[in-house]
């Protein structure tokens, strides 16, 4: 009877291994999800965009190995908005986040708000949907979601964060004096401060810390958001990489293409480590950019776009977008129809067993029924911005730009990629069509919760006013 009972027990403990171990084995093969963002890069400054003088041998390989977006938007021209768009799934405006948030800035009322401007906390992100999920999460490098502790990556999903809470900070470390008490530029570790090593370049830590996370979590599933602050200023390279920039680049676009080489070879360290974890076959992995290239300050080129970061011109809003998956989506592919930043929250909750069509007020769908043929319609037939009294409207093949100061301009952006031909003055009915929709979008949106420094405002306005309209390369 004695041997009876321990035999029975020891089954019993069996079966709950067994059980334990499939559970495991189910959570295991849940897709890992890699989305890796670079800042302020040109449309033209990658070689799978057809550079010939910038070197991104790694990015270049991800695009043949899945699905390269030809007409991917973002859903603001400015850092900070277009990420909170992305990381809710909503136009950010719906939520008053329709400027930068830097200090500086005013409210709505005029009231100083100091570093009390970020990501609303009543909003769910992508990672809150994931880590409910079973995914790990982590963010590495630029947040720019808010800088007080209420707005912190650990409060908003992720499990994990090394990196900096504002727009902007040096690829070299800070010493103790240096900012001076701005600890959103200093480099963190969770709510702790990482320990910068002088000699280390803020590409290569991102790659670094990217890659150990990756190691760590190989046996479970994961969400990694590698931020890059690459490529956006202060313009400083590696002294090895600018050795490696072809010899007539000079200035700052010589710098650019050596940034630009940091990033890819960070990019090609993350992308090896899924390799050599076997991971390939069971990780999405999505790359793209945050807004245009600021033609201005870093000398990145958008051609054969007009226009810059911080305009609605192509040059502002469109992006670099790819998307991989090996066995699931068609190598070598090119999708022309219009997609936008604000689809990856959807498509990364449906990838992770989620069901993004009961969360409501999303403004992206699930991008992977498109690319993969099972839907033939255009993922979105209108997509809009706005920022202050700016705006535009793409419906289908046309395109509106609203300003505050000017006639309404209107483009065929299938014909006319570089936006050089007005037909506002030739087709008064479609502008009239497409300033009703602008309108109608308008009145579903929020005021925005703070705004620019009228002093700033004014210069900001002046800047995309002369950046409006970049001569076209031939």
């Amino acid at each position: 009877m004695t041997i009876s009972k321990l035999n029975f027990t020891k089954l019993c403990l069996l079966l709950l291994v067994i059980t334990s171990c499939s559970h495991q084995k189910v959570v295991a093969q849940k897709p890992n999800i890699l989305f890796i963002f670079s800042d302020d890069a040109g449309y033209a400054d990658f070689g799978f965009q057809g550079s010939k003088d910038f070197s991104t041998p790694n990015l270049d390989a991800l695009a043949k190995t899945g699905v390269k977006f030809t007409q991917a938007y973002v859903s603001a021209a400015v850092c900070g908005p277009s990420r909170a768009g992305l990381l809710t799934g909503k136009y950010q405006q719906k939520f008053g986040f329709e400027e930068n948030n830097v200090k500086g800035y005013m409210s709505s009322s005029s009231r100083y708000l100091g570093d009390k401007m970020g990501l609303p906390l009543n909003q769910v992100t992508v990672a809150d949907y994931l880590k409910k999920l079973g995914y790990k999460t982590a963010v590495f490098g630029k947040w720019h979601m808010g800088h007080a502790d209420e707005f912190h990556p650990l409060k908003r999903g992720f499990d994990e964060f090394v990196g900096f809470r504002s727009g902007a900070r040096s690829y070299w470390a800070y010493n103790d004096e240096d900012p001076s008490g701005e600890i959103e530029k200093y480099l963190e570790y969770g709510f702790g401060k990482y320990n910068e090593q002088p000699e280390k370049y803020m590409t290569d830590i991102l790659a670094d810390e990217t890659v150990a996370f990756i190691e760590r979590n190989k046996e479970r599933p994961f969400f990694a958001y590698l931020s890059f602050n690459a490529v956006h200023t202060p313009m400083e390279a590696r002294k090895d990489d600018l050795e490696k920039v072809p010899t007539h680049l000079t200035g700052r676009r010589r710098t650019l293409a050596a940034m630009t080489i940091g990033m890819d070879r960070a990019i090609g360290r993350v992308l090896n480590k899924i390799k050599e974890l076997g991971l390939s076959k069971n990780t999405l992995i999505v790359f793209s950019n945050d807004n245009g290239g600021p033609s201005d300050t870093n000398h990145s080129s958008n051609h054969p776009l007009s226009g810059t970061k911080a305009n609605h011109l192509e040059g502002g809003i469109r992006v670099p977008f790819l998307m991989s998956w090996q066995g699931v989506l068609t190598p070598n592919t090119i999708y022309n129809n219009p997609v936008s930043t604000l689809d990856l929250l959807p498509t990364f909750v449906n990838v992770a067993g989620g069901n993004a069509s009961q969360i409501d007020g999303l403004d992206g769908v699930d991008l992977l029924p498109f690319v993969k043929g099972e839907i033939n319609e255009k993922p979105h037939k209108t997509l809009f911005w706005k920022k202050e009294n700016r705006a535009a409207v793409r419906h289908n093949e046309w395109k509106l730009i609203r300003f505050p100061d000017r006639p309404a301009e209107l483009y065929n952006i299938e014909e006319d990629i570089s936006e050089v031909n007005d037909l506002a003055s030739e087709k008064p009915e479609l502008v009239r069509e497409l300033y009703k929709k602008l309108f109608e979008w308008e009145l579903t949106l929020d005021r925005p919760l703070w705004q620019l420094k009228r002093l700033y405002e004014g210069k900001a306005a002046e800047r995309m006013d002369n950046h409006r309209k970049p001569k076209i390369k031939k």
